[in-house]
């Protein structure tokens, strides 16, 4: 009985902490009911960009209860900052989302399942940033995975089924790897919960390579997640395949869902150094392989898309010097970064759809296109130079912090590791600036036959202002949003 009291007592002191999430799903039961009522689009539209407002209001009227970390639902889930911050980004990204969804002309007709799919998503994403232990962790990538397979089918066509049976697929073996992984590391340590004391205790005392291979295996499901090397295969054919409101999505929620567990256990992780295999060594070596891939990679390609694949598996390496740096300071870069990639991704994709749209679809098919749609084209060229992180974008600011965080840690701990990381970040920058700029260079360089009307009062005009402003308006006062990151705490 005491067992059983103890758990009501959980459940009802963890409830006050969940109502973001208890307002996404039932937000998602609204949407299918409101599916069976009516058909329109615009209807639809309304009802998800409601639920996820909602739920980004809650996350905010509930911020103070945030100050403390929280251990919710008998130590499945915990409610801190740092996990309440990503929620902010995610619910923000689902209304983005939905706004795009709205405007996408080649799928006219979005479905209530359409939207409940977005949102079963941002609710994994809420659940996976929570969770500390295994179990939970698993469930929630699942959710994340299963409705993100249907989501890059929504194209309805032959090479949509194609990308998402090959998401289907690396999703499985990575799932399946991970979940391998979790066993071991139970068993290994006799813990769930990988910020429990025990967990460290274990992880401290055992120094055999089953440890470090049973946690490596645990991290295939995180890269899967977050689209980094060598986990990568999936991502172009995925990008090139599904409607471009979802491939936005995808740059963005399960990217940022995963950062911020893979950094939660790699905190748990922090004390797991040896000569052979050390964690923080490992992520440096993964992110200079993301970065070398990614890069690279996109310089041969002709299609948007496919370049911005690419380019998400790169700005993953950039993502990972963060948490490679190990340090506070190096997470609240991290999560400022996050920021920037968000507004700058979905500005990119935001008028490759609307390119898109008329015809555009390769690089070549932009060449003229800056003097017929001039604002279109500057706000795109503004969006892919904070991408790359040129001045005068706060994209240049967030990679200045990453790297300043990096450049930290090596002087404290003299890893050559992360110095190599810092040196190939630097020259993947350079390398990613001339895949960057290819777009504007067609647009405003070379001269073509492609046209579009000038419509300054467009509603992606109206879009991109926002994200535009917010991009130009970070560089100059990056203290306003590090000024309340910097609050945020980070204890495992």
């Amino acid at each position: 009985m005491d067992a059983l009291g103890d758990s009501i007592m959980s459940l009802r002191t963890s409830f006050p902490y969940f109502f973001p999430e208890v307002a996404l799903a039932l937000g998602l039961i609204v949407i299918i009911v409101a599916g069976l009522i009516t058909r329109d689009k615009l209807a639809l539209s309304v009802v998800a960009a409601f639920v996820f407002g909602t739920a980004l209001t809650l996350t905010v009227l509930d911020w103070s209860a945030y100050a403390t970390s929280t251990l919710l639902f008998n130590n499945m889930l915990k409610s801190d900052q740092f996990s309440g911050y990503l929620k902010l980004i995610f619910d923000a990204s689902g209304i983005l989302t939905v706004c795009m969804s709205l405007r996408d002309v080649k799928q006219q007709k979005r479905t209530a399942e359409y939207y409940a799919l977005l949102v079963a998503v941002v609710l994994g994403a809420h659940l996976l940033v929570m969770s500390i232990n295994f179990i939970m962790v698993f469930i929630s990538i699942e959710l994340i995975s299963l409705s993100s397979y249907v989501l890059a089918g929504f194209a309805f066509s032959r090479r949509g089924a194609e990308g998402s049976f090959k998401y289907f697929l690396f999703g499985s073996v990575a799932s399946a790897i991970m979940l391998y992984g979790f066993t071991i590391l139970y068993g290994l340590t006799g813990e769930l919960s990988f910020v429990a004391p025990r967990f460290a205790e274990e992880v401290v005392g055992n120094k055999s390579s089953l440890l470090f291979f049973s946690a490596l295996m645990a991290l295939a499901g995180f890269l899967y997640k977050i689209g980094a090397a060598p986990l990568h295969p999936w991502a172009p054919d995925v990008y090139e395949a599904a409607p471009i409101p979802v491939i936005a999505f995808f740059s963005v929620v399960p990217k940022l869902a995963g950062i911020g567990v893979l950094t939660k256990f790699s905190i748990a992780l922090s004390s797991m150094a040896h000569p052979l295999y050390d964690w923080q060594n490992t992520l440096a070596l993964i992110a200079i392989l993301s970065l070398i891939v990614g890069n690279f990679s996109a310089l041969w390609q002709r299609d948007p898309k496919r370049l911005m694949a690419y380019s998400s598996i790169a700005q993953s390496g950039f993502l990972l010097v963060g948490i490679s740096a190990f340090s506070a300071q190096g997470l609240h870069f991290l999560l400022f970064y996050a920021t920037i990639y968000a507004a700058a991704n979905f500005l990119v994709f935001v008028y490759l759809q609307y390119f898109d749209s008329r015809g555009f679809a390769s690089l070549e098919s932009f060449s003229g296109i800056g003097k017929t749609a001039l604002v279109p084209s500057i706000f795109i060229l503004i969006g892919l130079i904070a991408l790359t992180g040129l001045p005068p974008t706060a994209g240049f600011t967030a990679k200045f912090f990453v790297f300043s965080s990096l450049w930290e840690s090596y002087q404290l701990t003299g890893k050559t590791t992360l110095l190599w990381l810092l040196i190939f970040g630097l020259l993947n920058t350079v390398v990613s600036l001339f895949y960057y700029i290819r777009i504007p260079y067609y647009a405003f360089v070379k001269h073509g036959s492609g046209s579009a009307e000038a419509n300054f009062l467009r509603f992606e005009n109206l879009f991109g202002l926002l994200l535009v402003v917010v991009i130009l308006f970070l560089f100059f006062n990056p203290g306003l949003l590090m000024g309340w990151i910097n609050k945020i705490n980070f204890v495992p």
